[in-house]
């Protein structure tokens, strides 16, 4: 049995309506799911052995006096609750693939394809003939097609695998039968799998099968050929990149022919044949987490019992709070068994297996003077388990209460907290000093780990045996470690930070973390209108009014697409290198970006990646030809994009509809666009991206781009409508941002994303003074910077909306009203040019001003005091 990794290479997100909202009016399905999270500090790997065991101190002294789950529950119940718990794992199943010839009839041979796997599976196939000298698929004839069979474009069939009456406990669920043949004048069958439920394609090392059906032999080497069952590269080989032989055959690809070398046409004798291989399949799973409050004998005590069916090692990562505010902080001695300090922020205990191994159970005693508990669940070094976004919590002064408040999470304070701690502003003048002096100290450990860490990286660069990755790890722990020590020396607020982790970083996590967020303390520019290209020297307009912007506050500019386009606003590139625009030339807009860095603003890029115009036709009079640099042919075009004729795979996102849809599941694509963002970065010197129409295309993708690019700061445009009934927009909109929210997740947190969220519910809210919307249903803010501010770009107009395009304006007289609430919250909040410099300037100037007075960033607390971050 062959053993093959199976991973799915496409991701179909959501389809949503048209680009510009609101004009669909729908309803929508709030997506809650629990969320996957990153520590701070994720490995001790390449940290020096004292900074470890500081980082994670073991609790061995003075453990708490457990009671056990017999006396437990013999005690009053004052509080119970059960939490759903969704997360992701592999299961391993297999593909099946067997010819043999059919029952009582010579020439006709069976070809099976079957899953043992349970979900809606569909065999993607085609066929390819003898005469036929491309690797194009074409449609195989309407006798061979199985029923339920469905006409792709013209050049494949899926056909749903069905379930097999003749299937044996543990062998195929699934299975699909094509007929065919042998004398008909197909050469090969071409096929690969696809999920229903996610939209995943399963291939076999990132290549389609090919079961040859004929092949050409060349005379003189017919004596060494073996004849066998081959599967071999086929033509939906744009996804990826290896050839597969099954076990036993062999084949080798045909030389070119000289004019000496004749070469003939030999059919090799078709041969029953069957092969297994492995299949890995991420699914979700559903567990739960019971949490009970009871009584304790002592007076002064609460016992928390936690009890889950998740199997494994659980570890409860925990604090506790003492008043309304929910900030984590370390309950003190005696704390439970099995409890390791992480880096004196937080308790992490390993809960203890059930006799049954159904799960894990553990019991906290806890004085009554705390007023709730806070946790999330760490399941292994990557994986970390929250309540929809926000830390589960435990009420204990309450704890009659039938329902569970939800916890604005402590993480979005990390390292950027400036704020001074209120029990720090009550302290003695003897408790500021020591605790300044505890600081220093940790500050001077910290900087002490890094130069040995220093040390290591740079001996181990003449050795061979240190590795890339290695490097990468150690650069990454000296980042951090740096974070951490600005940290301290900034505040002593007791808390922890974890990063996102996506269930593609669940299986694989990345080598090196990219937030995107640049400092947090960022204020974007957008530095251009609709109209800012007539001029045709709109570089040198703006390179005279960089020292102004840079005086107003900002840190940072988005400048408009560079390159040469069909529109002459820059949204439909066409040769990705030629940066001679309508907006000035190479070297004009390398002398911008020169001049922005001298003021100290940092200068974002417009990459136009969805979609690009083509030089040329093909023979049919469509324009899916291009030139230039990157003179890609229809490969690079999707599918199903119904203008332009592309034989590339299916979109992975929404059609633009104006110029041909790029198929970023092509690794020649994928690369060629990489290289073209890393020469940007050096040639013309962009610090990060604004991506165009990211619905376009799967967020792990920008991923790819963005890990190779390292960009300072980028953000993604994902704009759809919101949610309205009978033309009144509704009040949750949930399912509106879970999408944004899904998109920066595939992105593995690399991107944020336009707000769009809240730029909806202002235009409502202050357009109608309905200032109830403000607030979710949850209390916090409605919009993306609600549940992720770190990554939400928040925003009340562009050149799309604004501008002489009009879209979707503002409410007129409204805009300082909506600027006042996005530079007063966290997030990254986004100023139009046109308001810029208007008679909104100076108003506008005073926001920014008192916005960096009070030191607010993109993971402050929300205007009600409670953070606003739940994911940062």
């Amino acid at each position: 049995m062959s053993i093959v990794r199976w991973r799915p290479v496409l991701h179909q997100p959501p389809r949503e309506n048209p680009r510009f909202p609101p004009h669909e009016l729908r309803r929508s399905k709030v997506l809650c799911p629990i969320h996957y999270r990153k520590p701070f500090f994720p490995a001790s790997r390449g940290l020096s052995n004292s900074y470890a065991r500081k980082a994670l101190r073991i609790v061995r002294a003075g453990l708490a006096p457990t009671p056990s789950l017999a006396d437990a529950a013999e005690t009053d119940v004052l509080f119970s609750e059960t939490f759903p718990l969704k997360r992701t794992q592999t299961v391993e199943g297999k593909i099946s693939v067997r010819l043999d010839p059919a029952e009582g009839e010579g020439s006709r041979w069976r070809l099976a394809v079957g899953c043992n796997l349970e979900g809606k599976w569909v065999l993607h196939w085609g066929v390819t003939y003898c005469d036929d000298l491309g690797s194009e698929w074409d449609q195989p004839p309407p006798e061979m097609r199985p029923p339920g069979s469905i006409p792709i474009k013209d050049y494949a069939i899926e056909t749903p695998l069905k379930n097999s009456s003749s299937a044996l406990k543990g062998q195929i669920l699934h299975e699909v039968h094509i007929d065919f043949d042998s004398n008909s004048p197909i050469a090969a069958i071409h096929f690969v799998l696809k999920e229903e439920e996610t939209g995943a394609w399963f291939q076999h090392k990132g290549r389609d099968f090919k079961i040859s059906l004929k092949d050409f032999i060349e005379e003189e080497n017919t004596s060494s050929g073996k004849q066998g069952f081959d599967i071999w590269i086929g033509a939906f080989d744009q996804i990826s990149s290896l050839l597969v032989n099954a076990e036993g055959s062999s084949s080798k690809p045909q030389e070119a022919v000289g004019e000496a070398k004749v070469t003939k046409r030999q059919n090799k004798r078709i041969q029953g044949f069957y092969e297994e291989y492995s299949l890995l399949k991420e699914e979700f799973v559903q567990n739960f987490m019971t949490v009970t409050v009871r009584k304790s004998d002592e007076s002064d005590k609460n016992i928390v019992q936690f009890d889950t069916d998740m199997p494994g090692d659980v570890v409860v990562h925990w604090g506790v709070c003492r008043d309304n505010g929910k900030n984590w902080e370390i309950p003190p001695a005696p704390h439970p068994p099995a409890t390791k300090i992480f880096r004196r922020k937080a308790l992490q205990t390993l809960l203890q297996p059930k006799r049954n191994g159904l799960g894990n159970w553990g019991l906290f005693l806890l004085d009554k003077g705390i007023s709730g508990v806070l946790f999330v669940l760490k399941l292994n070094e990557y994986i970390w388990l929250n309540n929809m976004g926000t830390d589960f919590y435990i009420p204990l002064t309450s704890a009659s209460s039938s329902s569970i408040q939800t916890c604005q999470d402590s993480i979005a304070n990390e390292q950027l907290t400036w704020t001074e701690p209120q029990d720090m502003r009550h302290s003695s003048n003897n408790d500021e000093t020591n605790q300044a002096v505890d600081h220093a100290a940790d500050t001077d450990e910290i900087i002490y780990e890094i130069r040995n860490l220093v040390t290591d990286i740079s001996s181990g660069k003449g050795r061979s045996t240190k590795s890339k990755e290695a490097q990468e790890n150690i650069l990454q722990e000296i980042e951090k470690l740096a974070a951490e020590a600005y940290s301290i020396f900034r505040s002593s607020i007791p808390n922890f930070v974890e990063e996102y982790v996506s269930d593609a970083q669940y299986l694989k996590p990345a080598v090196k973390l990219c937030p995107g967020t640049g400092s947090g303390f960022e204020i974007l520019c957008q530095g251009f209108n609709w109209e800012s290209h007539k001029s045709g020297r709109w570089y040198s307009e703006l390179s005279a009014k960089a020292k102004e912007l840079s005086s107003l506050g900002f840190t940072i500019i988005w400048l408009p697409p560079p390159t040469e386009s069909v529109s002459p606003e820059g949204y439909m590139p066409k040769d990705l290198y030629n940066l001679n625009s309508r907006y000035g030339s190479k070297e004009q807009l390398k002398d911008l970006v020169k001049r922005f860095h001298e003021v100290n603003i940092k200068v974002l890029g417009d990459a136009v990646l969805n979609h690009r115009c083509a030089h040329y036709q093909n023979q049919n009079g469509i324009w899916n030809i291009f030139g230039g640099h990157l003179n890609w042919d229809d490969r690079a075009i999707v599918a199903d994009d119904p203008h332009f004729q592309g034989r590339g795979n299916k979109s992975s996102g929404d059609n633009f509809h104006a110029a041909p849809n790029i198929d970023h599941s092509q690794e020649f694509v994928r690369n060629d666009l990489k290289e073209w963002l890393c020469w940007l970065r050096k040639e013309v010197g962009y610090d990060g991206w604004r991506l165009d129409f990211v619905r376009g295309f799967w967020g792990g993708y920008v991923k790819d781009y963005l890990e190779a690019s390292e960009p300072y700061f980028a953000v993604g445009e994902y704009w759809d409508s919101l949610s309205y009934t009978y033309g009144e927009m509704d009040h949750n909109q949930d399912a509106h941002r879970q999408r944004i929210i899904d998109w920066i997740n595939a992105t593995n947190g690399t991107a944020g994303a336009f707000d769009v969220t809240t730029k909806g519910i202002l235009h409502t809210a202050l357009g109608k003074c309905e200032y109830w919307r403000l607030s979710d249903q949850k209390g916090k803010p409605p919009g993306v910077v609600g549940w992720w501010p770190s990554r939400a770009v928040t925003f009340i107009e562009n050149h799309d909306t604004g501008s002489t395009q009009g879209h979707w304006r503002f409410p007129s007289g409204k805009e300082m009203q909506g600027y006042a609430y996005i530079l007063t919250h966290p997030g990254t909040p986004a100023v139009f040019y046109d308001h810029i410099f208007s008679h909104h300037q100076q108003e506008i100037s005073r926001l920014i001003s008192l916005r960096r007075q009070k030191k607010i960033h993109c993971r402050s607390k929300d205007n009600q005091g409670r953070e606003g971050s739940v994911r940062s």
